[in-house]
């Protein structure tokens, strides 16, 4: 015999998914050129920042020089204009040069400051396509295969990546969901059947051989757009990976808690057997210690027992063991009463745990 009891119940679903990088980023050359050194090892972890690929940098190094060049030119012509106009400025005040010759030697003053600007302008890309030539990593993560290796050319933004790089821990878990249940499980919140959990909703994983993922995960968003194709919306999980086991591509299953049932009745299911219609049902001690069949409404399977939405309430005692000997309106002799206070007479202590939950039909 067992007392039906009524609890909070976190309801989950189970939805298939696959593993997909937290980060990616495809390595692309900014500056063109013949690859001198590659020193990274295929598949190894890289951080962000760290060297994959050295671009030859000898006319990238030459146009820097000369850019430097140039802006030195530019300041030193500059420093001879200020001195030039300033006389200028005040030999005009007296009269002693024309106004015309002021005027030419304060615009070439305002031009010499404009070929410094081009000039650090020009200092400036020249030594950004210089630092182009060292290919960094841009994220943390595993690099994959090369598909250049040295002595290869090279050219800017060229469609074909160097290598590709991904960030593995965390990981994503993408799952698909079909709208026509998200909007019962909408309903259901709405309607108070369902609470939403506390925080975040917690997401457990298994992969595709059954196998439990040790680490909890946490539903991170869900698309607002309805795949046309499928009628599904696709969920986005976020879980700790720190060991690598899982990596991306991999076929998994993801249990997502959707919410709460705050009085949700579970009966074990040994307890519930099946009419010759195929409908649940289970049988309960009425009040004059009597066995009463009850047709079930079963709303799913939570692990070894079901969620039952109608034919069973908070209290009643339902008999899980004996059942092929139990028919409807017989008299029920508890064999040990709920919580296991007291044997039948003859019994023993050792059958105590075979027979705490057995109920049998009294006899006439």
């Amino acid at each position: 015999m067992q007392t039906v009891r009524a609890g909070a119940v976190p309801i989950t679903i189970e939805l298939p998914g696959r593993t997909s990088p937290y980060l990616i980023a495809e390595v692309r050359p900014q500056v063109g050129g013949i690859i001198v050194k590659r020193p990274f090892d295929e598949g190894a972890e890289i951080k962000a920042g760290d060297l994959l690929y050295q671009i030859d940098p000898a006319s990238y190094q030459a146009a820097y020089d000369s850019a430097r060049a140039t802006l030195d030119k530019s300041e030193a012509t500059l420093s001879s204009l200020e001195l030039k106009a300033s006389r200028y400025k005040q030999l005009s005040a007296i009269k002693a040069v024309s106004q015309q010759d002021y005027d030419d030697a304060a615009a070439a003053l305002n031009q010499a400051r404009a070929d410094i600007a081009a000039s650090r302008a020009a200092l400036e890309t020249a030594q950004i396509n210089l630092a182009y030539t060292r290919v960094t990593s841009p994220i943390s993560g595993r690099i994959g295969r090369s598909a250049f290796t040295q002595g290869a050319l090279v050219t800017a933004n060229q469609s074909s990546a160097l290598a590709t790089v991904q960030q593995l821990d965390p990981i994503y878990v993408d799952v698909t969901q079909s709208s026509t249940e998200i909007m019962r499980l909408r309903r259901e919140l709405a309607s108070g059947a369902l609470t939403a959990g506390a925080g975040t909703a917690k997401v457990k994983l298994f992969l595709d051989d059954g196998t439990p993922y040790d680490l909890e995960g946490t539903l991170a968003f869900s698309e607002v757009t309805v795949d046309q194709g499928t009628g599904s919306i696709t969920l986005r999980a976020v879980f700790p990976n720190p060991k690598t086991e899982l990596l991306p591509g991999m076929y998994v299953r993801a249990d997502i808690q959707q919410g709460v049932s705050e009085n949700a009745i579970l009966l074990p299911q040994q307890g519930v057997t099946r009419d010759q219609r195929g409908e649940p049902i289970a049988f309960f001690v009425d009040s004059s210690g009597k066995a009463q069949r009850r047709t079930l409404k079963i709303a799913r399977a939570i692990g070894d027992k079901w969620l039952v939405t109608e034919g069973a309430a908070d209290g009643d005692l339902l008999i899980v063991d004996g059942l092929q000997r139990v028919r409807p309106g017989s008299p029920v002799k508890v064999a040990v009463k709920d919580g296991g206070a007291s044997l039948p007479a003859g019994a023993s202590p050792a059958r105590l745990q075979q027979s705490k939950t057995a109920a049998l039909p009294a006899k006439e």
